[in-house]
C-alpha cells in the first residue's frame, strides 16, 4: 500500500511521505487563492472548491479563511455553508450530508497522534528522510446537523441527521440523531421536539 492509501484507509502512515507533502501544497496553493477572494468573485470560489473538494455539492456556501489538509479527502453534500474560519483536517475522509451549517472557527480534525512520546517523535528512515508515523479516523456529519461557533469534532465520530452543537464544544463521541448537545466534552442536553418550532 502506498503512504496515501494507508492514510485513507485508517492504518499508520507516514505524514511527510513525498506524494503526501506535494498533495497539501496543492490543497495549500488552492485554499490561499480562495482566501483572497473577495465577495464579487463567488464563482471562482465555486471553481476552486470544485477542484479542491472530493465532492463539492450544489449550493454551497464557504466564506474565507479556509483550512483543508488535502481537501480532495472531504465530501460535501448540497445546501452546505459555513462561516469563517472553517478548518477540515482531512487525512481520513469527511463525509458532510444536505443542508448542514456551520458557525464560526469550526474544526473537524481526523489525525490521531501516537499517546506514547517515543512513537509520536519525529524519525529518520533508512534513506535519511524525515518521517511522522500518525494514523487518522473518519468523521460523518449528518443531514441538517448545524455546528454552532468554535465547535471541534475529533476523529472517529459521527453526529447524526438533525443534531445541533452548541458553541465551543469538543465533540469526542457520536452524538445521535435530532438532539442538543453541548460542552466538554460534548454530551447530549435533550432531544429536539416540536415545541422547538418556531413558526416561521
Amino acid at each position: 500500500m502506498t503512504e496515501k492509501e494507508k492514510m485513507t484507509a485508517g492504518k499508520i502512515y507516514d505524514a511527510y511521505d513525498p506524494e503526501l507533502v506535494q498533495m497539501r501544497k496543492m490543497c495549500n496553493d488552492l485554499t490561499d487563492t480562495f482566501n483572497h477572494l473577495g465577495d464579487e468573485e463567488l464563482e471562482m470560489r465555486r471553481k476552486i472548491l470544485g477542484k479542491l473538494l472530493g465532492k463539492a455539492g450544489a449550493n454551497i456556501y464557504m466564506l474565507p479563511t479556509l483550512h483543508f489538509d488535502y481537501g480532495c479527502n472531504t465530501y460535501i453534500g448540497d445546501e452546505f455553508s459555513a462561516n469563517f474560519n472553517l478548518t477540515i483536517l482531512d487525512c481520513a475522509p469527511v463525509f458532510i450530508g444536505d443542508h448542514v451549517l456551520m458557525g464560526p472557527n469550526v474544526t473537524l480534525a481526523t489525525p490521531v497522534h501516537p499517546l506514547l512520546p517515543e512513537e509520536r517523535m519525529f524519525r529518520r528512515g533508512a534513506d535519511g528522510r524525515r518521517k511522522l508515523l500518525e494514523y487518522a479516523k473518519e468523521i460523518h456529519i449528518g443531514d441538517h446537523a448545524w455546528l454552532a461557533s468554535n465547535v471541534t469534532v475529533n476523529g472517529g465520530v459521527t453526529i447524526e441527521e438533525g443534531a445541533v452543537i452548541g458553541s465551543g464544544s469538543v465533540v469526542t463521541r457520536d452524538i445521535p440523531p435530532m438532539v442538543f448537545a453541548a460542552g466538554n466534552p460534548c454530551r447530549v442536553i435533550r432531544k429536539i421536539t416540536q415545541e422547538d418550532r418556531l413558526g416561521i
